[in-house]
């Protein structure tokens, strides 16, 4: 990590907790944000989880999505425009994955079929994912093999990937649970890095912060 880099969570300060104290435990500088032109400061854009994306957004009319706030979707929609245009990295956790596919054109199952074993139950859920890509240059080989017990805690899910984008691990009922971009610094998990027991998220975070 270079000595100027820094981290912008975008979302709700009551919403970010759990990222900035993990942000924190590694000794990360990072500050959150709802204004995209604050976060273009940063080196790094960090898209947390959180509500679904207002359907709309994907051509979609609602049939099963939940606590959307359209006018933070929009204002994270052009961070991350911003941070495309300039080719700088960013991190799709959860609902970020979901951005990020949506930016790119993909669009979304608002309610999967197996939802009861992905959703918040009070608690995280965990299952495994598995590598998928035909290459072994991810970040999802490089950092965990060809699986990994992640967590769990969302109802929707990838349906058509984005342009550009490339699926790297799906779990066993074929849900998309991590994604990068083909040509940019780009990556996103469907599970909650910032919150694993034990600090097992911290590798995915310094692989994102070695991203230039």
């Amino acid at each position: 990590m270079h000595e100027s880099t820094s981290v912008a969570i975008f979302g709700h300060k009551q919403d970010t907790g759990n990222y900035e104290t993990a942000l924190e435990r590694m000794n990360i500088p990072h500050f959150t944000t709802t204004d995209p032109d604050n976060a273009m400061r940063a080196t790094h854009l960090l898209l947390p989880g959180g509500g679904d994306i207002t359907p709309a957004f994907f051509g979609q009319t609602d049939h099963g999505s939940l606590h959307v706030d359209t006018v933070l979707d929009i204002l994270q929609l052009k961070a991350l425009a911003r941070f495309v245009e300039s080719s700088k990295p960013v991190l799709g956790i959860c609902k970020g994955l979901q951005l990020i596919n949506v930016h790119f054109g993909g669009d979304l199952f608002q309610d999967i079929v197996s939802a009861d074993s992905h959703k918040w139950i009070g608690r995280d859920q965990f299952h495994h994912v598995y590598h998928c890509s035909l290459g072994r240059q991810d970040f999802f080989y490089q950092l965990y093999g060809k699986s990994a017990l992640v967590n769990s805690a969302h109802h929707q899910a990838v349906d058509h990937l984005g342009n550009g984008l490339l699926a790297v691990c799906r779990a066993g009922d074929s849900i998309v649970e991590g994604l990068i971009h083909q040509s940019l610094p780009i990556i996103a998990v469907q599970w909650h890095p910032e919150r694993l027991p034990g600090g097992d998220g911290e590798s995915l975070f310094r692989h994102f912060l070695a991203l230039s």
